[in-house]
Parts: C-alpha cells; sequence; structure tokens
C-alpha cells in the first residue's frame, strides 16, 4: 500500500466522482438526487445526512474541480487548484475506527454536508499525493476514445487502463489482432 486506506480509499472517491461527468464518461451520472445517492452508497460514505438538491450542486462543482488537479500541467497548478478545495472548508481531523476499519483521520466535522465531507477527505488525498512526489500517478486513461481518470497505485506505476476489464481488455486484443497480422503478411 503506498497510502493508508483511507486515503487510497478517498482517492477512490474521487476518480469515481470524476468519471461520473460527461467530461470523462460521455454521460452524466449525477443529473439529480438519484444519481447522486447512487454515487454516496456505491463510496461507503459514513455520517452522511439527508442529501439535497445544495449536495448535488456542490458534488458536481467539486466534481470539475478534482478534475483540473487531474489535467494539471505541473505540480504548481495542482497545488493551487488543491489548496483552493481545501482552503474553503473547515477541516477538522479526527481519528475514527468506524465500520470495521482500523484507525484512520477524517478531515471532515462529523455531521458535515456532502460537500465538506468531499472537498476536506478528497482534497486532504490529494494533497497527500502531491506532498509525496506521486502526482503522476493521477491519470487519464491510455485507451483512444476513453478520458475516464484514475489512480495509478501499482507498485511500478505501470497501470495505464482505468478498467483492465473494458479498456484494458480491448486493448490487449487489439495489439493481438495486429501482431497476428503482421504475422500472416
Amino acid at each position: 500500500m503506498i497510502f493508508t486506506h483511507d486515503t487510497e480509499h478517498a482517492l477512490a472517491v474521487v476518480v469515481d466522482l470524476i468519471n461520473t461527468g460527461p467530461a470523462a464518461s460521455g454521460a452524466e451520472d449525477l443529473a439529480g438526487l438519484p444519481g447522486l445517492h447512487a454515487f454516496v452508497d456505491r463510496n461507503d460514505f459514513s455520517d452522511i445526512g439527508e442529501l439535497d438538491g445544495a449536495d448535488l450542486a456542490r458534488a458536481l462543482d467539486l466534481r470539475e474541480r478534482f478534475h483540473a488537479v487531474f489535467r494539471a500541467a505541473d505540480v504548481p497548478a495542482a497545488v493551487r487548484q488543491i489548496n483552493a478545495i481545501v482552503g474553503e472548508v473547515r477541516t477538522t481531523p479526527h481519528l475514527t475506527d468506524h465500520d470495521g476499519y482500523s484507525w484512520h483521520v477524517h478531515y471532515f466535522a462529523p455531521g458535515a454536508p456532502l460537500g465538506e465531507h468531499l472537498a476536506a477527505d478528497c482534497g486532504m488525498a490529494l494533497a497527500h499525493v502531491v506532498a509525496a512526489g506521486e502526482l503522476d500517478r493521477l491519470r487519464t486513461c491510455e485507451a483512444p476514445g476513453c478520458s475516464r481518470v484514475l489512480v495509478d497505485l501499482s507498485r511500478n506505476r505501470c497501470r495505464r487502463y482505468c478498467d483492465s476489464r473494458t479498456c484494458g481488455n480491448r486493448m490487449h486484443v487489439a495489439a493481438y489482432r495486429a501482431r497476428r497480422r503482421e504475422v500472416a503478411h
């Protein structure tokens, strides 16, 4: 594990959030509260109250801002984005051991709205990535026609595709067929 469990979980949440948008996936998966509820359920958020339109608007805003971190031209640009996101919320770090996980840090206040939860925890996870000198682990899928993002947590930094079952498999099959055509000629 490169980062702590809570940091890796928050990075997975960032990736999922970004990939719900048309800029990454070509479709809008957060078009309304049902999509936001599905996102929250899928990512096992803890201590989230009733969701409303303000939560949806904040999630959509943060999605674009987190995506800008993945597209940042360099570390200073990523740092500006992350500092702006984290600087807008009151971070209240505290240790917790909920849901069977060992002690880990949450950066949002207990009972905080979804937007504060996302900005604080996910923003701090991205800050940890930058502080560790690992910004290059934040990537866009290399498959043609795919704009989904990923965090490469592999030891040798070799992950290239957002999903090995879809984009990865498609690219490996295409490479295999190209080699077969080459041998046939």
